[in-house]
């Protein structure tokens, strides 16, 4: 199995669609058999998904995730650990043993469920995954599948 801290040095980086290293474990008989940084190469947000699952990866540990990320490593069949913070090495540690403490509702700070007469460009949205926003699942902002972040009115 290998296992996957968002990472910077040497704690669980708290956003995942920023992430520029990724600390990989290769897990066996319930223990840590290797470990290695890897960079992410520039990618971000949903992308990090199928680079997490070219390197094998089956599970993820990180800080806040949007909803769009969510999603795509659901896609890649990579179970989701949120919300975490800490030291990567002391979490992979819990993880093995059962104790990790986890959310998996923590999204980042500029992820959010959004109420009535939102409109989407008031967060910022450029080319990220935004998460949640009201009565429609993810969405990507700039996006191609439920809705592009301010191009459309309040809802």
């Amino acid at each position: 199995m290998k296992l996957a801290c968002t990472y910077e040095n040497g704690n669980i980086f708290g956003h995942f669609g920023h992430c520029e290293h990724f600390k990989i474990y290769e897990i066996e008989n319930g223990e840590v058999t290797r470990s290695v940084v890897v960079s992410t190469l520039g990618n971000g947000h949903s992308a990090l998904a199928g680079f997490l699952q070219a390197a094998g990866v089956t599970a993820l540990i990180c800080g806040g995730i949007g909803g769009g990320a969510k999603q795509a490593l659901a896609a890649a069949n990579i179970t989701v650990y949120a919300g975490c913070s800490g030291s990567a090495d002391e979490a992979v540690r819990a993880l093995l043993n059962g104790s990790l403490a986890y959310n998996n509702n923590a999204t980042c700070s500029h992820h959010h469920n959004h109420g009535e007469g939102h409109t989407c460009g008031e967060h910022g949205c450029d080319t990220h995954t935004c998460g949640t926003c009201g009565e429609h699942d993810a969405h990507t902002c700039g996006g191609h599948d439920a809705h592009t972040c301010g191009g459309h009115d309040a809802h």
